[in-house]
């Protein structure tokens, strides 16, 4: 999805209404392949608007993404559903403009609006920080190795009572505080 400005001129009195399947697999996987395993090629609903020289973009993209597991790096499905609101100017004045009114805004480059490259972005964005598979959510053994294992927080904040026991030769100095 690229228009250029003088295409969007055209569109002054109604909005630019595209819905475009795009893949962007290609470009995810050479920016951050520790970080996605496959995407589906997405669908993109927007709405251009062309203002006096700067373009607002309202989108919303849905489509399908593997992530690996926090915990195991298995393979998890995430859904994306999300919208992108962005504005795009033509100068340096108007970008200082929308970043005193606390907004974000993009300069256009070469009289063009480059928007698959802001659509990968935020996919990326759409990356859960913790994410499980559904065999660990329902509660599959934890990973371990030789001499550790990943314990839950509840685990952690619950020791075991056998780790509360007191060795025999100091059980005496339990009440020497008393």
């Amino acid at each position: 999805m690229k228009w250029s400005l003088n295409e969007l001129s055209s569109y002054q009195d109604a909005p630019l209404s595209v819905t475009e399947k795009l893949d962007l697999e290609k470009d995810l996987l050479d920016r951050y392949p520790k970080y996605i395993l496959s995407v589906d090629p997405v669908t993109v609903s927007a709405h251009v608007f062309y203002d006096s020289g700067n373009v607002i973009v309202n989108a919303k993209v849905t489509g399908k993404m593997v992530v690996p597991s926090s915990r195991s790096l298995d393979p998890v499905n995430v859904d994306l559903d999300f919208n992108i609101n962005e504005v795009y100017v033509k100068d340096e004045y108007n970008l200082k403009k929308y970043e005193e009114l606390g907004d974000v805004a993009f300069l256009i480059e070469n009289q063009k609006v480059d928007f698959d490259k802001s659509v990968a972005d935020n996919i990326i964005l759409q990356i859960p920080m913790h994410i499980l598979s559904p065999q660990e959510e329902e509660g599959k053994e934890m990973p371990k190795g030789s001499f550790w294992k990943v314990i839950s927080e509840q685990e952690y904040n619950n020791p075991k009572a056998e780790d509360k026991t007191v060795d025999p030769r100091l059980a005496k100095l339990k009440d020497y505080f008393k």
